[in-house]
């Protein structure tokens, strides 16, 4: 049976994320680590979280609720009976990443074919550019030029701006529009038309969460992407006749379990798939990578947005992400 132990950590950002929500200088993350008891064993299995303040979560609140659960994870609680031990969100994340590490060490079996998946490939993932005044994020954009997919952060007032100055900076990237929420009808309304002629090709979660039932009424000149508003699979019912993608983050689903449910329900329903991450280490993104292969749109930049990434972390070739080393996860 494992030891469970579990720490914060903080991960201080390359200069500043800004989002319509506010600015953040760290990443502060919760790792969990199961380690194996039995005599003259070292494995130990890892998972990590991101507190998401959106969603009520803080790091001390995520590890309240990890250590709740100690006791029986410590007397082998597996991942299915975790899905209903605990909601999905961040404390789940870490739990059954952790468990999935655990297991592949164990058997000596990857995690991608305990799954049952193919082998993981490399991936294309968006960069991300923090909001900022038109010229400072026409500055940020020339220097990331040379990606094939760029995310732009936008707040409303000025975005129009904003995105004319990126793409004149950028003229060959994709580029995802993420409003975080921060939009009006109004705002919609000029803008998702013009994003169309600026080659946008994604809008993702214009409208707050419980808002979005204006998309059902409103034209989608741009396919539109839920992020907030689409947690886990049983988020899936509210979001039709509103959206064309989906956002599947691993805080959000619980882990790595749930959102491959999520990942194939969508996709039976329609949804085209984009995989997205928290602002964490390479320990978050690996077992993302797994959900990732063969999405439309993969965001999984948030070791290249921190000072300094794991020792053991995920490789980085411009905006090539490769698979997890068993050294990091899986």
């Amino acid at each position: 049976m494992p030891e469970l132990r579990l720490r914060r950590e903080s991960w201080p950002i390359r200069g500043a994320f800004r989002i319509s929500r506010g600015t953040k200088t760290s990443a502060e993350v919760v790792v969990v680590e199961l380690r194996e008891k039995a005599a003259q064993s070292h494995l130990t299995g890892r998972g990590e979280c991101l507190p998401y303040a959106r969603y009520g979560e803080t790091p001390e609140s995520v590890m309240s609720q990890i250590t709740k659960i100690a006791p029986e994870i410590e007397a082998g609680m597996g991942r299915q009976a975790l899905q209903q031990a605990l909601a999905s969100g961040a404390a789940r994340n870490a739990l059954d990443c952790a468990l999935w590490d655990l297991e592949a060490k164990r058997s000596h079996t990857p995690a991608w074919k305990l799954a049952g998946l193919s082998a993981p490939q490399s991936l294309v993932t968006a960069y991300t550019l923090s909001v900022d005044e038109p010229d400072a994020m026409a500055q940020a954009a020339a220097a990331q030029a040379r990606r094939p997919l760029l995310k732009v952060k936008l707040s409303g007032a000025g975005d129009l701006a904003r995105i004319r100055a990126v793409r004149e900076a950028a003229p060959r990237a994709r580029l995802i529009v993420d409003a975080n929420e921060g939009w009006s009808k109004e705002d919609y309304l000029a803008l998702a038309p013009c994003f169309g002629d600026l080659g946008v090709d994604l809008i993702e979660q214009p409208f707050p969460a419980d808002d979005d039932g204006l998309l059902a009424e409103l034209p989608r000149p741009v396919p539109v992407c839920a992020d907030e508003s689409c947690h886990d699979s049983r988020s899936l019912p509210a979001l039709r006749e509103r959206y064309d993608c989906i956002n599947i983050k691993l805080d959000k689903t619980g882990g790595l379990t749930e959102a491959l449910v999520l990942r194939r329900l969508a996709e039976e329903q329609g949804y085209s798939i984009m995989v997205g991450c928290m602002l964490a280490t390479s320990l978050a993104m690996a077992p993302a990578i797994l959900v990732a292969q063969g999405a439309g749109f993969v965001d999984l930049d948030g070791p290249l947005l921190l000072a300094q990434d794991r020792p053991e972390g995920l490789r980085y070739d411009g905006s090539l992400v490769y698979p997890p080393q068993a050294d990091l996860w899986g």
